[in-house]
């Protein structure tokens, strides 16, 4: 147990939790907690409503990819703000690790379907926290005011309970599927998911000069 925690507890280069900006956030944001479990949830709404998602905008590369660069830009994706949120326990000792899995997900542009021509999410990020001596699963991707845009109901996170997906929106349509589960990570495999996006998803970079927030709010 030891060792374990020890990785997850660890900087990396991705997890960069003893990165001064990094470290004052989590203490900012965790600011009252009564215990980890309470820091953790803290950090949770933090981390997914102090940044707006914006999937036009996937780095891959290792500076683009810390949670100090999410904090600096103010949006992240999915993988980015998993990162921040691992980094912030991290940062408050609390082991934190990286989940991936494949995911089919509806919430998305007509812009973004089209240069994707897929709706299936590789390496759809989340962050797996120990609290109370098991790992729970907790999703801060989509930011409440994006959810309410595409009348979803936000991800709540308890620290006890697992918050992972978004099976339906509020009109009882199909909204999220799991469809493949990439397991849990001290860091980000990151050579294994350049090359599943370089195959999956060729066209992406394209998606740079658009605005999502744009297109969200003229698709909604």
């Amino acid at each position: 147990m030891t060792i374990e925690r020890d990785e997850f507890l660890s900087p990396t280069p991705f997890i960069d939790a003893d990165t001064p900006a990094v470290a004052a956030w989590a203490r900012e944001h965790a600011a009252g907690a009564t215990d980890p479990r309470d820091a953790a949830v803290k950090l949770y709404y933090a981390a997914r409503d102090g940044f707006r998602y914006d999937p036009y905008r996937v780095d891959l590369s290792v500076a683009g990819l810390r949670a100090s660069a999410t904090l600096a830009n103010g949006y992240g994706w999915c993988v980015s703000k998993a990162v921040l949120l691992a980094a912030g326990c991290r940062a408050l000792a609390i082991p934190a690790r990286l989940g991936f899995a494949d995911v089919r997900n509806h919430l998305s542009t007509a812009r973004m379907r089209a240069q994707m021509k897929t709706d299936l999410f590789a390496w759809h990020g989340y962050t797996s926290i120990l609290l109370d001596g098991r790992w729970v699963k907790a999703t801060p991707a989509f930011n409440a005011q994006l959810c309410q845009k595409f009348r979803l109901r936000p991800l709540e996170f308890d620290g006890r309970e697992d918050s992972i997906l978004h099976p339906f929106d509020l009109a009882g349509n199909r909204h999220m599927e799991y469809v493949a589960d990439r397991g849990e990570h001290a860091d980000i495999p990151i050579d294994a998911m350049r090359k599943t996006f370089a195959v999956m998803y060729p066209n992406l970079t394209t998606l740079e000069h658009a605005d999502f927030a744009a297109d969200v709010d003229r698709e909604t």
